[in-house]
C-alpha cells in the first residue's frame, strides 16, 4: 500500500510524459554498446589505453558540437522531427559495426553516431520542458529519472551476455532499441514546440519567450549561470565514483575487488529504483534549488566517510548515502533549469548548460589523479567532502538571493491586487 501511495505523485502528468518515460526505459535497456565500448576497443580491436583515451576525447568533442547544433535547430524547426531524424540516423550507424569484425573503422563510425545522437538530445530536454510547467516538473523529472535507471538496471547485464556470446547482436540490439523508441515518439507524441498561443498560458514569468540570442538570454539570467557553474563542483565530486572508489576497493579487497565494486554499482542502481519516488514525495514542498543544496550534504557524508571505512558493509552504507544525493541532484537540477529557461530557447539552453555542468565530470578523474599520484587514494575524500559542503552552501546562498529578488515583485503584485479589491 505504501508503494502505491508513493507512486500517486506521478498521477495526473501529461500522457506524453508517460510515453517519454517508456522511451527512457527502452533506450537505457538497449544501450548495449556504451558500457562495453572501452572493453571492445581494448580486447577486440587491440587499441592501447592512450589511443582509447584519445578516441573518448574525440567522442566527447563530437557530442558537444552536435549538442550545440541540435539545440539551435530544435528551437527553430521543432522537437519531434529532430529527435526522430537524428536518433534514427545515429541508430543506423550501429548496423555496419555489427559486420565489420574488429575493424579500426568501428570507433570512428561510433563517434559519428555520437555526434548525430547529440544533435537529438537537446530536443528531448526541450520537449520535457514543453510538456510540463512549474507545478508538475518535479514529479515529471523524477519519473523520467526513475525510468532511465530501471532500464540501466537490466541493460548492462544483457549487454554483458551479448558481448561474451553474440557480439554482433550487441550493435544490432542497440540499434533496434533506438528505432523502437523513435517509432513510439513519432506515433504518440505531437510536436511540442511552443507557439504564441502557448505563451499566453505560461504561469512562470521566467519562461516567457525572449527575442535575444543564446548568449544574450543567458546573460540576462545570471542566477541560472551561477547555478550551472556551482553544478560543476557537483559533477567533479560525482566523477570520483567511477574513478576513486574502484581504486580504493582494489587496494582493500584485492582479487575480489571487481566483484565488490560490481555489487556497489548494483546497490547504487537499487537505491535509485527503490528510493527515488519516496525521496521525491518527502521533498516535494522544498524548492528545486533547496533539494539540490541538500544533495551536497549527502555527497559530503557518503563520500567523506570513505576516508575512514574498510568494511564491505560500510561501503554499502556509504553508497546508499551518496546515491541519495545523486537522486536529489538529478531529479531537481533539470527542474530548476527548465523553470528559468525562456520557452523560445529551451533546446539551446538544454544543449549548452549540460556542457557547462559536465565540465567537472570530464576533468575530475584527471585532476584527482594528479592529486593522489604521490598520496593515498583515501586522501581524495577530504577534498571531496569540502567541495560538497562548499557547493551545498553556495546553492543555499543562491536560493536566498533568488528568494530576496522575488520578494519585491511578489509584494508589488499583492499591492496591486489589494488596490483592485
Amino acid at each position: 500500500m505504501n508503494i502505491k501511495k508513493n507512486f500517486k505523485i506521478y498521477e495526473g502528468l501529461p500522457f506524453s510524459i508517460y510515453i517519454l518515460c517508456l522511451v527512457k526505459v527502452i533506450n537505457a535497456l538497449g544501450a548495449f554498446v556504451g558500457p562495453f565500448l572501452t572493453m571492445f576497443l581494448s580486447d577486440k580491436i587491440g587499441l592501447s589505453t592512450d589511443i582509447i583515451g584519445f578516441l573518448m576525447l574525440m567522442n566527447a568533442m563530437a557530442g558537444a558540437v552536435g549538442s550545440i547544433l541540435g539545440g539551435s535547430i530544435a528551437d527553430k524547426f521543432g522537437r519531434r522531427k529532430i529527435l526522430v531524424i537524428f536518433q534514427g540516423l545515429a541508430a543506423l550507424c550501429y548496423i555496419p559495426c555489427a559486420f565489420l569484425g574488429n575493424s579500426i573503422i568501428i570507433p570512428y563510425i561510433l563517434i559519428f553516431s555520437s555526434f548525430l545522437n547529440s544533435i537529438a538530445w537537446p530536443a528531448y530536454g526541450a520537449m520535457v520542458a514543453d510538456l510540463t510547467n512549474i507545478n508538475n516538473r518535479k514529479e515529471a523529472y523524477s519519473l523520467l529519472y526513475l525510468g532511465n535507471n530501471l532500464g540501466f538496471a537490466v541493460g548492462p547485464m544483457i549487454a554483458g551476455f551479448l558481448y561474451k556470446n553474440f557480439i554482433k547482436m550487441m550493435f544490432i540490439g542497440n540499434s533496434i532499441a533506438v528505432f523502437v523508441s523513435i517509432i513510439i515518439i513519432y506515433s504518440f507524441i505531437k510536436e511540442t514546440k511552443p507557439d504564441k498561443e502557448a505563451e499566453k498560458h505560461i504561469i512562470n514569468e521566467a519562461e516567457k519567450a525572449d527575442k535575444g540570442s543564446l548568449i544574450f538570454a543567458l546573460i540576462k539570467r545570471p542566477l541560472l549561470l551561477y547555478f550551472a557553474l556551482i553544478s560543476v563542483i557537483y559533477s567533479f565530486v560525482y566523477a570520483q565514483y567511477p574513478f576513486c572508489i574502484p581504486l580504493q576497493v582494489k587496494g582493500i579487497f584485492g582479487d575480489s575487488s571487481s566483484v565488490v565494486y560490481g555489487k556497489l554499482m548494483a546497490v547504487n542502481g537499487i537505491t535509485v529504483i527503490v528510493f527515488t519516488t519516496l525521496i521525491t514525495k518527502l521533498t516535494k514542498k522544498l524548492s528545486a534549488i533547496q533539494n539540490v543544496a541538500l544533495a551536497g550534504l549527502f555527497y559530503a557524508v557518503g563520500f567523506g566517510m570513505m576516508y575512514f571505512i574498510k568494511s564491505y558493509s560500510l561501503f554499502i552504507l556509504a553508497t546508499v548515502i551518496w546515491t541519495t544525493g545523486e537522486i536529489l541532484q538529478s531529479t531537481n537540477s533539470g527542474v530548476y533549469i527548465a523553470n528559468h529557461t525562456p520557452m523560445s530557447h529551451r533546446a539551446r539552453f538544454n544543449a549548452v548548460l549540460p556542457i557547462i555542468t559536465g565540465t567537472g565530470f570530464a576533468v575530475g578523474p584527471y585532476v584527482m589523479g594528479k592529486y593522489i599520484k604521490n598520496r593515498m587514494v583515501i586522501d581524495a575524500w577530504p577534498v571531496v567532502f569540502m567541495l560538497s559542503i562548499a557547493a551545498a552552501i553556495l546553492f543555499y546562498v543562491l536560493f536566498i538571493v533568488e528568494k530576496k529578488s522575488k520578494a519585491p515583485k511578489q509584494s508589488e503584485e499583492l499591492e496591486i491586487t489589494e488596490q483592485l479589491n
